[in-house]
């Protein structure tokens, strides 16, 4: 499945590209745990972050997004690698989706397309390589 803009997600890059923030924040990526599918009306509310053991959000810091122009445009981030730490009840992880570090407001998501993923055992891993793309 292809990652969806939310309508505020759409609002912000918007912002910004006008110069209407007086200041811009990293974004925060976070895999999420109940089963919904991407929309645009979505918000940081629709989804419920997973929280097997040893998971922590990722922050993904602005200088380290790679720009490529083009149609369509896309900003990409080294794969990330979100690691269980303990043998536990199994939990299933639909996705993922990023929010603004400062505001926690929703950007994104998307959904895994050959998931969902169980994390049930010590070094169970997910990994996720962030992408936004417009055109």
């Amino acid at each position: 499945m292809a990652g969806v803009l939310f309508d505020q997600g759409e609002a912000i890059i918007l912002t910004l590209a006008v110069n209407k923030l007086a200041t811009t924040e990293n974004l925060i990526l976070k895999l999420f745990k109940n089963n919904i599918t991407p929309g645009e009306t979505n918000t940081e509310s629709s989804y419920t972050v997973a929280d097997f053991t040893g998971y922590a959000n990722i922050t993904l810091t602005g200088a380290s997004w790679v720009s490529t122009p083009g149609a369509p445009s896309q900003v990409t981030f080294a794969q990330q690698t979100f690691t269980s730490s303990a043998d536990q009840a199994a939990q299933l992880v639909y996705g993922y989706y990023y929010v603004q570090a400062s505001s926690g407001k929703a950007i994104g998501a998307e959904r895994f397309s050959d998931g969902p993923y169980t994390i049930a055992n010590n070094g169970d891993v997910i990994k996720v390589t962030p992408k936004l793309t417009l055109d």
